[in-house]
């Protein structure tokens, strides 16, 4: 059992928690994630690792709320338990060697982005931070990121915080001022990703993404989780998640993450009315 240690709300639909978890702590890595289950008999998610702590022993997780295995754990408090946190599954993001770099995160993908902007700022990469969000009210980690950043740019697609625009905006900007970055990471949506991966191609610039694709047991052996990438197929859980933004066909990723959504739906609906009569008795 994992001891939920510290919960915080980061935005209406998105929750920050730190796990009691010493040995996945111990060998954590940016770019890295965990697979969870609430309970013995629930579903297994994997979820990428936000931050980690090898002193305190803790892993931070941050998730949005959209299906039942999300809504089951955002209801549980600190001091409650959850019965499992395997890892740290995956390969870390290459950062080594690595002078000037531009970190892009979009919405929730941005719980990715951090780690990965903060251990290059910890090998004294420079490091240009761009994050986008449909709102101001969905915003997140805005202090985390400003602290490891040499610049940071914020944009919303209403102009409710930072720019008006698109984090491919903010990114041809720097672009055309004159920035030369080693490598961009793009982190997100994957339509955002895939529109980065356009524009970087341009400028003939190497790009990485995080893959997140339907995942069951993180060991490579379900094959859920596999991409097309350079006409190969690869597995996102040990292959990845991290890939060569510009040989992924991010047309089939997309096609297959669609696939199982009226059953996510159906699932969260059915989960938030079982907490509502067990709340209610």
């Amino acid at each position: 059992m994992f001891k939920i240690i510290y919960k915080k709300r980061l935005n209406p639909t998105v929750t920050m928690m730190k796990i009691h978890a010493p040995r996945v702590a111990f060998k954590a890595e940016a770019g890295q994630f965990i697979i969870l289950r609430v309970n013995n008999d629930g579903e297994r998610i994997p979820l990428t690792i936000a931050d980690y702590d090898r002193d305190e022993g803790s892993v931070t997780i941050i998730y949005q709320v959209v299906g039942a295995t999300t809504t089951k754990l955002d209801a549980k408090e600190e001091g409650e338990f959850i019965s499992d946190f395997a890892g740290p599954l995956g390969r870390p993001t290459e950062t080594e060697g690595l002078k000037k770099v531009a970190v892009i995160g979009g919405g929730v993908g941005c719980a990715i982005a951090y780690p990965v902007a903060k251990k290059l700022a910890s090998l004294g990469c420079e490091v240009h931070s761009i994050v986008g969000f449909r709102s101001k009210d969905l915003v997140i980690l805005e202090d985390e990121f400003r602290n490891v950043s040499d610049s940071m740019t914020i944009m919303t697609d209403d102009g409710s915080c930072g720019d008006k625009g698109l984090v491919t905006d903010a990114l041809r900007t720097l672009i055309e001022k004159g920035e030369k970055f080693d490598r961009v990471i793009a982190i997100g949506p994957l339509v955002m990703m895939k529109f980065v991966c356009l524009l970087t191609k341009e400028y003939n610039i190497p790009t990485t993404v995080s893959m997140n694709p339907i995942m069951i047991d993180g060991t490579g052996m379900c094959g859920g989780c596999r991409l097309t990438v350079g006409g190969e197929v690869k597995f996102a859980c040990v292959d990845g998640p991290d890939f060569d933004g510009h040989s992924v066909d991010f047309d089939e990723a997309m096609k297959r993450s669609s696939m199982y959504r009226g059953f996510e739906r159906h699932a969260h609906e059915e989960s938030c009315n079982l907490l509502k009569t067990s709340v209610k008795k």
